[in-house]
């Protein structure tokens, strides 16, 4: 499989922006090539290519350089994706409901058409569905969110679409790092230069006021999403703080084990309350939960105010809750026990 052979061929052709500071950056050089102003802390343009930021997620991920990108979250990622492959009013992508809904929003605003095949009644692919579809269509990628949201769980059956979807194949792996045993399916980059892995900071690390995304791919399409970003499209500050972080994973690794912890004790809260019906398994940091009335109990808690997500359009009668601090999860419990106690009177 060529992976130039997706490339849109406007994007091919495309001569992208150059400055100085991409060549020269790590160079102890005198700039005077980017009308800055030679006063002030940040006076200067950030690494255009986050080379420091990308070494430490080299070594992390066990991921070589050339395979990696870097993005404004993981929003900036998918956006970049369409815009090197997806060809505006003819191609078309594939995703698998209920799931994140910027996917669709994206496709709109690329002007792409969204098909869509439900995931199973336990939110898998449906593989014969999918492979009665392809039989029509020809979708030029497909998105897949594993640990799904807003359900949770991981989806399992992705090496058996990489052999039946000849296309991009992109998988969402927001939640990855709450995994009990990692999950991440970087493993298969090499083996099918089609497939797009974006991860991000934003959850686990807690860095979600950094908006740094991550994407893991073959060479050339790394090379092509840099084509078409902006020049500096991640601020200095943003890749130091980033860098920190992935300096001391172990901190990060000891908060995943408390957001688990907090996640099985929350669920089994959950369960003691009556309108309650459904606790779906989750390996994110959240927990869906389908409830008697998913409107009512939402609109109460938000009176408090206690904002959950209310995904009754996804999955019928079910919240989205985030695992919060332990007081946050306490607060939220009394809130629902004062919830079914009034429903009692």
């Amino acid at each position: 499989m060529n992976i130039e052979d997706f490339i849109r061929p406007n994007i091919k052709n495309l001569v992208a922006y150059s400055s100085a500071r991409s060549e020269f950056y790590a160079r102890n050089a005198i700039f005077l090539d980017a009308n800055e102003s030679p006063y002030g802390k940040y006076n200067r343009y950030p690494d255009p290519y986050q080379v420091e930021l990308k070494k430490c997620l080299s070594e992390y991920k066990k991921v070589p350089l050339p395979q990696i990108f870097i993005g404004n979250g993981s929003d900036e990622v998918l956006d970049v994706l369409m815009r090197v492959f997806l060809e505006p009013q003819q191609d078309s992508i594939l995703i698998f409901p209920p799931t994140y809904g910027i996917y669709e929003v994206l496709a709109n605003i690329h002007h792409v058409e969204t098909h869509k095949i439900p995931l199973t009644q336990h939110f898998d692919l449906d593989i014969t569905a999918i492979e009665a579809f392809l039989q029509e269509k020809n979708p030029k990628m497909a998105i897949i969110c594993s640990p799904n949201n807003p359900t949770g769980n991981i989806i399992e059956r992705i090496d058996q679409f990489l052999q039946i979807f000849k296309g991009i194949v992109v998988i969402d792996e927001a939640y990855i790092d709450f995994t009990v045993q990692e999950h991440s399916n970087i493993r298969y980059i090499d083996s099918h230069p089609n497939l797009v892995i974006t991860q991000t900071l934003s959850k686990a690390w807690g860095l979600a006021g950094l908006r740094i995304g991550m994407a893991f791919a073959h060479p050339v399409a790394i090379q092509y999403m840099n084509k078409v970003k902006y020049p500096y499209n991640v601020s200095s500050l943003n890749q130091k703080v980033a860098i920190k972080a992935l300096s001391n994973p172990d901190k990060v690794h000891r908060r995943i084990e408390k957001i688990r912890k907090r996640r099985a004790y929350l669920s089994q809260k959950l369960r003691k309350f009556k309108f309650v019906e459904r606790i779906f398994p989750s390996e994110a940091n959240f927990v869906l939960v389908q409830v008697s009335d998913a409107h009512k109990i939402y609109e109460r808690l938000l009176s408090v105010p206690i904002v959950v997500r209310n995904r009754h359009s996804q999955v019928p009668n079910t919240l989205r809750i985030t695992v919060g601090t332990k007081k946050e999860i306490e607060l939220l419990l009394y809130q629902l026990s004062q919830i079914e106690n009034e429903d009692k009177g």
